[in-house]
């Protein structure tokens, strides 16, 4: 039996986007995302799906590892006009292993759940967790399916900063950018913020709703909440019937919360003011924490200013500070040519 996936996308009265492709089972699956997952998640996970069952052209209950494999073959497999594209000398001419190995996840999430669910022809979940190998009978794990390459993320120059920051109109969104490069907090984080949120007392901001639905109390530099006041003494409308802290100033859906596509819109035009050719919101947020990390603030603290649960992944600003990491190998470097000064002169 086979179906044929159609991404339906419908905004409902309470503001939730719900995700359908017109399978019973697998639309049940995206109804339980949107309860516990953020919507880009969802979203991603409705087109990752589609993807996926309109290349096996099968129904859920049919799909065997074979097919998991036949579809990772594909999807790196050079695309039409990949000759006219320059790739990274580790890439492939295919999707990048990145998106093949979302997509996976969102296929062994659905098969997970319906596992769960324990009412489904489904008995056991296609998508193998790694390929064997000798080593992996000692470890209990085999080798990815998809290899990927940790690339380091992108920061901003204090120049580069600078001239972001001047090329914004509104204090509404030059706070916003203070967020991320003073707080470190990310895109979601800061269109989430509540009025009630802000701890102008302490200069502290609350994250009611993190990654993972974790909650934090996080320091912000000054600098962010004198921005602050200006946009709520000169532009936040009076008559905003939103508790949110940032909204949207002028047109229709004035005084309403701001999307996170009118902030990318805005980040989008103000770089191009600005003349740069980066500045998406992650790289502010990666900007901050680097300077924190370079300023010398602990791995430990700089894990909780970023929200992270594992510390595995605030290590990665380890290598970003480039300067940090110089002065102290620097350190280190003299103090073992002291040694062998000494050693040489015996």
């Amino acid at each position: 039996m086979a179906w044929s996936p159609l991404l339906c996308r419908v905004v409902r009265d309470d503001g939730v986007t719900s995700y359908s492709l017109g399978h019973p089972l697998v639309d049940a699956f995206l109804v339980f995302c949107e309860a516990r997952a953020r919507p880009n998640t969802t979203r991603a996970y409705a087109h990752d799906l589609k993807a996926f069952f309109t290349f096996v052209d099968k129904v859920p209950q049919d799909v065997t590892s074979r097919d998991v494999l036949d579809f990772v073959a594909s999807q790196q497999a050079p695309r039409s006009g990949h000759e006219n594209v320059v790739h990274f000398p580790d890439a492939t001419p295919g999707l990048s292993a990145a998106t093949v190995r979302r997509r996976l996840a969102a296929l062994s999430a659905l098969y997970g759940y319906l596992l769960a669910r324990g009412d489904t022809e489904v008995t056991v979940n296609p998508v193998p967790k790694g390929l064997p190998t000798r080593r992996a009978r000692r470890e209990l794990r085999g080798a990815p399916l998809v290899r990927t390459v940790r690339r380091l993320p992108r920061i901003l120059e204090p120049t580069e900063a600078a001239a972001l920051l001047e090329a914004f109109r509104t204090w509404r969104d030059r706070a916003i950018t203070e967020a991320m490069l003073l707080g470190g907090l990310r895109r979601c984080e800061v269109l989430g913020l509540r009025l009630e949120d802000i701890k102008l007392g302490d200069h502290r901001v609350f994250v009611a709703d993190g990654k993972g639905g974790h909650q934090r109390l996080v320091p912000v530099s000054p600098t962010f909440f004198k921005t602050l006041a200006h946009y709520l003494e000169c532009e936040r409308p009076v008559d905003s019937p939103t508790d949110r802290l940032f909204v949207v100033l002028k047109g229709p859906r004035r005084g309403m919360p701001l999307s996170a596509e009118g902030l990318d819109e805005i980040m989008s035009s103000a770089k191009k003011r600005a003349g740069l050719a980066h500045a998406t919101c992650h790289e502010l947020r990666h900007t901050c924490l680097t300077r924190l990390r370079e300023a010398g603030m602990s791995l430990e603290a700089l894990q909780a200013q970023a929200g992270h649960r594992s510390i595995a992944s605030t290590q990665v600003y380890l290598h970003l500070g480039s300067e940090w990491l110089a002065a102290e190998y620097r350190r280190a470097a003299d103090a073992v040519d002291a040694v062998l000064a000494q050693e040489v002169a015996r």
